[in-house]
């Protein structure tokens, strides 16, 4: 392949892969396929084209992913189902709620709920999720303070 034939391949990449990057900076903001297509300087029906063929997801598809990922980041942090929403881009509780569901196959608080009390339970008893056979090669399982003790 010449030089030239290979070049506006490689501009065209380029440029998707600025559009996905300014997804991954505004993700939580008001952006749409108009304002994507516009940050890679494509047409809508082409953009999606192209960045479909480069990463197996519409822009719009990966906008949605991206913010239900970042959405379970928060609540495993602790946040509540509406700041978690919200915080992500969403304008609607029941919307997320629903997408939420159907890409991680549990709700929102449940998710929550579970990451929860994974924390509770790694404060009460940390030593529970240490692989036993590395807590037992560092002497933490015989006659060391890792014990676990009832209060």
């Amino acid at each position: 392949m010449s030089t030239t034939q290979e070049y506006p391949k490689v501009y065209l990449y380029r440029r998707i892969v600025q559009a996905k990057l300014f997804i991954d900076a505004h993700y939580a903001d008001k952006i749409d396929l108009d304002n994507i297509s516009d940050e890679a300087f494509f047409s809508k029906f082409h953009f999606i084209r192209l960045f479909k063929t480069v990463y197996g997801k519409t822009p719009h598809q990966y906008l949605k992913a991206t913010r239900i990922e970042k959405a379970k980041q928060l609540l495993r942090e602790g946040q509540s189902v509406s700041d978690a929403c919200f915080g992500v881009g969403f304008d609607s509780l029941s919307s997320f709620s629903g997408l939420f569901k159907r890409a991680v196959g549990q709700s929102a608080s449940v998710y929550a709920a579970h990451h929860q009390l994974n924390r509770e339970q790694k404060a009460h008893t940390p030593l529970a999720f240490v692989p036993g056979c590395y807590a037992y090669q560092h002497g933490w399982t015989e006659n060391s303070n890792f014990e676990e003790t009832d209060p």
